[in-house]
């Protein structure tokens, strides 16, 4: 049962049995803590308990509790970016740097050596792929993580992000590039080892491949929704 919605409005007394667990996953899946989650959880359902009765109800009841959870969410992350720790830049992996060309005309194209192996898009269809993604994501550093989020997930902009975490642009660069990397080679590592590598590049015809990446975040998406 998505709603409970009576003929008078919003009615805030099953909230928790129809939504509860949406709301917590929805929470979880994006400060990946569990006390937390059930703190937005809460702050979340109080919220709409005070405003339920000026809701317009152009919405679904499950789609205007997101709408609140989601603000929610910003605001812990705008608290957590407060932290002076938080604004200290991760230090950069040789690694990471070595993974791409460095000069020439395939500057920032993966190496032949370094790149990543031919991933099966039916794995996206697994309930354990993502949650060894969200392993992964976990296993980054937060700031790296935080940005990821709110980009791939969430969708916002570059300038909503740098808002949000107080950063320049230049460092929400640095971040997204630096964590996608880091969470490409856990992704490989974790789940998908033991695929094939994918076959020399052929340089004359080589171009980016963006359907892989586009399809891998719309999944993502629903799979956090």
């Amino acid at each position: 049962m998505e709603t409970t919605e009576t003929e008078h409005g919003l009615d805030p007394r099953n909230w928790l049995d129809c939504h509860g667990d949406y709301l917590y996953r929805y929470a979880l899946v994006r400060v990946r803590n569990a006390g937390c989650a059930e703190d937005l959880l809460q702050e979340t359902l109080l919220a709409a308990v005070r405003s339920y009765q000026t809701h317009a109800g152009r919405s679904s009841e499950r789609t205007w509790l997101v709408g609140i959870m989601k603000h929610k969410v910003i605001d812990y992350f705008r608290r957590v970016a407060r932290n002076a720790e938080f604004q200290l830049m991760p230090e950069s992996d040789d690694n990471e740097v070595e993974s791409f060309e460095a000069s020439g005309p395939w500057r920032g194209h993966w190496r032949e050596d370094q790149a990543p192996t031919n991933w099966p898009i039916h794995a996206l269809d697994s309930r354990e792929f993502w949650q060894t993604f969200e392993h992964c994501l976990s296993q980054l550093p937060h700031q790296m993580s935080i940005a990821f989020t709110l980009r791939e997930i969430d969708c916002l902009t570059s300038t909503e992000i740098c808002e949000i975490l107080n950063i320049t642009p230049n460092n929400l660069w640095v971040l997204l590039h630096r964590g996608r990397n880091k969470l490409r080679h856990l992704l490989q590592v974790n789940w998908f080892q033991g695929c094939a590598p994918t076959p020399p590049l052929d340089r004359r015809r080589a171009e980016p491949c963006r359907e892989t990446t586009v399809e891998t975040h719309l999944s993502y998406r629903a799979a956090a929704a």
